[in-house]
């Protein structure tokens, strides 16, 4: 598994957050090798960074707000999808996000849908 659909609940109003994380990302950086004849030369080095994931609170400015006013404590955190890929966390988070209308109620703080995933990447996989 790459990742993971989440909803963030605030256990007092009950206003919840879904959204994706992935548990790692792709880094590249730059290492300087000196070469046979003495001239230098910078290499590309492409790693897997791990994310933040085990402390991750979402990226919505709403919530996080909420959450520096309010403290931690007061929000659950859940894992609702674990993910084979990249395109399948951003198709289950935006399924997820229009099924449960987010943009329609104020019981959620997501603020915005944004998807762009090719169909290639979703048939037979899901």
């Amino acid at each position: 598994m790459i990742g993971f659909v989440y909803c963030i609940t605030k256990t007092s109003s009950g206003k919840k957050y879904i959204g994706k994380k992935l548990f790692s990302f792709s880094k590249t950086t730059y290492k300087t090798v000196k070469l046979k004849n003495g001239n230098k030369k910078r290499k590309k080095i492409k790693g897997k960074i791990e994310s933040d994931w085990k402390q991750y609170f979402g990226s919505s400015i709403h919530l996080t707000e909420d959450i520096s006013n309010s403290g931690k404590d007061q929000f659950t955190r859940e894992i609702l999808y674990f993910c084979k890929s990249k395109s399948e966390c951003s198709y289950v988070e935006a399924k997820l996000q229009f099924e449960f209308k987010v943009l329609e109620s104020d019981n959620f703080y997501n603020n915005q849908i944004s998807v762009r995933i090719h169909g290639s990447h979703i048939i037979n996989k899901i």
